[in-house]
Parts: C-alpha cells; sequence; structure tokens
C-alpha cells in the first residue's frame, strides 16, 4: 500500500466520518495441504459508507458476453492468438474521485500521529465505488 501512494494521513475535517478497515488473512497451499504462502489483505468497510456522501455510483463496466463471443469467433477465424492478463493491483491504480476517510489498520498505527485518519488517494478493496475506478 506504500509502494501503492494508496493514502496519506491528516487530521479528520470537522462533521465528516471515517470508513473502518479490517485484515483478512488466507493461506495458499499445495496439492498436498502443505502451505507456501500466507496473504493479508486489507479491505475497508464499504458497508458503513452513505450513498450520496461517499459515493455516486458503483457500476463497473464488464464486457458482454455476446461480445466476447465474436470477438473469439473472428480470432479463429484469422487464426490469431488470444492473450489474456490480469492486473494484481488494478483496485490500487484507480484514482478516488470523492474524499474517503478511512481509520488507520489495526497494527499500523503511526505512532507520531495516532489521531490521523488515511485520506484515500486510491481505491481499496471494500469500497463501494471501487470496481467504478
Amino acid at each position: 500500500m506504500k509502494d501503492n501512494d494508496v493514502w496519506v494521513l491528516v487530521e479528520l475535517p470537522p462533521n465528516v466520518k471515517t470508513v473502518g478497515s479490517k485484515w483478512l488473512f488466507t493461506k495458499k497451499t499445495d496439492m498436498d495441504g502443505a502451505v507456501y504462502v500466507f496473504k493479508a489483505h486489507l479491505v475497508a468497510n464499504g458497508f458503513t459508507q452513505t450513498y450520496r456522501v461517499d459515493y455516486e455510483e458503483t457500476f463497473s463496466h464488464v464486457a458482454d458476453i455476446r461480445a466476447i463471443r465474436i470477438l473469439i469467433a473472428i480470432a479463429a477465424y484469422y487464426d490469431h492468438e488470444i492473450w489474456q492478463m490480469d492486473v494484481k493491483t488494478a483496485f490500487f491504480n484507480g484514482h478516488l474521485f470523492e474524499e474517503v476517510y478511512m481509520e488507520q489498520p489495526e497494527g499500523f498505527v503511526n505512532p507520531m500521529y495516532p489521531n490521523h485518519v488515511c485520506k484515500l488517494k486510491r481505491s481499496i478493496y471494500g469500497l463501494k465505488q471501487a470496481s467504478r475506478q
């Protein structure tokens, strides 16, 4: 999150509420059930956001299945290769249009600014508008 410049610590403006956050922990196992990776994801408590205060739209553009089928048919006809990719930090690439303030994550409270909050500069998982950015 620090590398992606997701937030900046600021004092909470008057009459503004914060969005909470929580940590989600997962583990990846191989075919034998042995754990080979532990992961931690910080997600916002988007269910506490208020419509028209914290966000406007939640719609995310998705390709229509008919368009995908036509694209595949054209590629097959011309014998083209189809490539797929995934951007692992896609949510962190979108800038927020609204001002969203989040409490400092548990375990990562800055000791120099314990009463400050995170003003989100980029979208994070859990926000209502995250997929729209």
